[in-house]
């Protein structure tokens, strides 16, 4: 049997906090997010969705550096919306080079180019609802919902009217993201197991030929 692991998290100070507060009492080893000065703990993941990041954040990170776009991080690197007053922490989000000065040290304090979420049964409702409307109202660019309990993928990119739209997959089901030019994800990549190896992901690219 698996050892059960009961341990508490770090707790936040009693009352409110300031957004100043949380950026100087969170860290590398806590894992939240902060809603207009409440503290809101996120549980841990399965290993799919363990697996799922990585690979995601894998591969958008080998495609932006071999293009040298950007940069990609995760969680529990956190990004502030300034215009929401929220903090979150994104599962993978992309900045491209154009807006790296929005990089600070323990945080990004700015809309990310393209943020992927991979949903979980209690995050649902906040990963389908309050995090795609207000991504949409902080202006990132491309929204990647990933449900693996559905084995569905749903891409949102925003358009001129300030509005999310449904980006559809090509006949090949893959999705091209708008905001990072020749980068896609084949939708059956993500329900495959084990996952693609990367190697194999860079060759379909054509960022990568193997010798023979």
């Amino acid at each position: 049997m698996e050892a059960q692991m009961n341990l508490p998290p770090k707790q936040a100070p009693p009352e409110r906090m300031t957004l100043e507060e949380f950026l100087q009492w969170t860290d590398e080893d806590v894992w939240a997010e902060w809603i207009e000065g409440e503290v809101r703990f996120l549980s841990p993941v399965s290993d799919q969705h363990a697996d799922l990041n990585d690979f995601l954040r894998s591969i958008l990170r080998m495609f932006v550096e071999r293009h040298r776009a950007g940069i990609v991080r995760g969680e529990p690197f956190v990004v502030r919306l300034p215009v929401l007053n929220v903090v979150y922490s994104p599962d993978v989000f992309f900045l491209s080079e154009s807006r790296r000065h929005l990089m600070r040290t323990t945080y990004l304090d700015g809309a990310p180019d393209l943020v992927a979420e991979i949903v979980r049964p209690e995050s649902q409702l906040r990963d389908t609802q309050e995090k795609l409307q207000n991504y949409q109202k902080a202006g990132v660019c491309e929204y990647w919902l990933i449900d693996p309990a559905e084995q569905v993928m749903r891409v949102y990119t925003l358009g001129e009217d300030g509005l999310y739209h449904p980006l559809q997959p090509d006949s090949e089901g893959r999705y091209h993201s708008t905001v990072l030019s020749g980068f896609w994800v084949r939708e059956s990549w993500l329900w495959q197991r084990p996952l693609p190896d990367l190697l194999d992901v860079a060759e379909q690219w054509s960022i990568l030929r193997r010798e023979v």
